[in-house]
């Protein structure tokens, strides 16, 4: 089960979060979604991190995820799905839309000082035209790990794919 809930993170999600990074988290703006347990399953990021773009905003974090979804990726499913989108005229419509719709949400979710900030560090044409992921060329797919953290969080046509395919969303408890 996956409850998005879009909320600042706890001390003991924090700490959750460390052990499945492996390090102690930076940027984590909000948890956007969890398990039914409360585990973290994906992260919504800040633009700015480190004083430099973040056009990741959603940020898988859940260990099982990302180990079923790199076994995909491993399988060559990138390049399988690269060919559809060339020949699918609906489905590269609707990866566009996917790709449009977090590129509204990341600019939706910043506050007026972080635009202002975004601004003056002249970062807003990466963060008003990268895609998912920080992707420039919306024809390719790069990360399909962030493509099914938006799934989770949003409508994302590759994360909807790999749920129908793979069964993906199955690997949690």
């Amino acid at each position: 089960m996956v409850i998005q809930t879009d909320q600042a993170p706890d001390q003991h999600q924090l700490a959750l979060i460390a052990e499945q990074l492996g390090r102690a988290p930076r940027g984590i703006e909000a948890v956007a979604a969890v398990d039914g347990n409360g585990t973290p399953l994906v992260l919504r990021m800040a633009p700015i991190v480190d004083s430099k773009p973040f056009p990741t905003l959603y940020w898988l974090s859940c260990e099982r995820l990302k180990i079923e979804i790199s076994r995909i990726e491993a399988s060559g499913v990138i390049k399988q799905l690269e060919t559809r989108l060339q020949e699918d005229a609906d489905f590269l419509a609707a990866y566009h839309a996917s790709h449009r719709a977090y590129v509204d949400a990341r600019w939706e979710y910043m506050s007026a000082a972080q635009r202002q900030e975004v601004e003056r560090l002249a970062y807003t044409e990466i963060l008003r035209e990268r895609g998912i992921g920080g992707i420039a060329n919306w024809d390719q797919v790069r990360c399909l790990h962030t493509q099914y953290a938006h799934h989770l969080c949003g409508n994302n046509v590759i994360g909807q794919w790999l749920d129908a395919e793979f069964n993906v969303i199955d690997c949690l408890p």
